[in-house]
């Protein structure tokens, strides 16, 4: 009874297991709010699909709202992916943009080439999915807005700053060590030979 009771419970674990292998992967990162002017910038916009043993219908609309105190009154669309094609819509993105979304859906993000300060502002990406069932189709919406700062130049690493820091103080104290070390030794062997010289004579 024991044994058939452990061989059930082996088999729940490996399918388990199993399951959760097989499902896709996705994990939420948030989007960088800073660009480089006259570089790229990565408007990082994910998704993750909750139901994966439904394909659903998903639809993009990417947004652009600049720096302003009423930001809902001047939104611009500037982006869609409508079934399954990337459509760039004119305005002033308009040759600048470059879908980079994944196969699945769950990364719907782009690319702003050539930033310009004018790309300064807040971008607004909603990701609609309808699931088709056989008397009714549910939807879900996901809205993100990201911030985008443009800058001239791309800021200095404080962290690699330090790092880079702590490493030289480390080189440093390292060296100083062996300095002692060998000084220290350096006396111990010169008064051992003194007293095998006094205890020669």
């Amino acid at each position: 009874m024991i044994t058939h009771t452990r061989v059930h419970l082996q088999t729940l674990v490996l399918l388990f297991f199993a399951v959760h292998l097989s499902q896709p992967v996705c994990v939420e990162v948030p989007s960088a709010t800073e660009a480089v002017l006259g570089k790229p910038m990565m408007l990082t916009c994910i998704a993750c699909l909750r139901r994966e043993e439904i394909k659903p219908k998903t639809t993009v609309q990417w947004f652009f709202m600049p720096n302003t105190d009423d930001i809902a009154e001047d939104k611009t669309p500037i982006y869609k992916y409508v079934d399954e094609s990337p459509i760039e819509l004119d305005g002033p993105f308009k040759g600048r943009l470059t879908w980079r979304g994944s196969q699945d859906l769950q990364d719907v993000s782009i690319e702003i080439k050539n930033v310009t300060f004018n790309d300064s502002g807040v971008y607004e990406c909603i990701v609609l999915r309808e699931f088709e069932f056989d008397f009714f189709t549910p939807s879900v919406s996901v809205s993100k807005d990201i911030k985008l700062r443009v800058i001239e130049k791309a800021s200095t690493d404080t962290t690699a700053l330090y790092s880079e820091i702590m490493m030289y103080v480390l080189l440093v104290f390292l060296t100083f060590w062996l300095l002692v070390e060998m000084v220290y030794c350096y006396r111990k062997i010169s008064k051992s030979d003194e007293q095998t010289q006094d205890t020669a004579y």
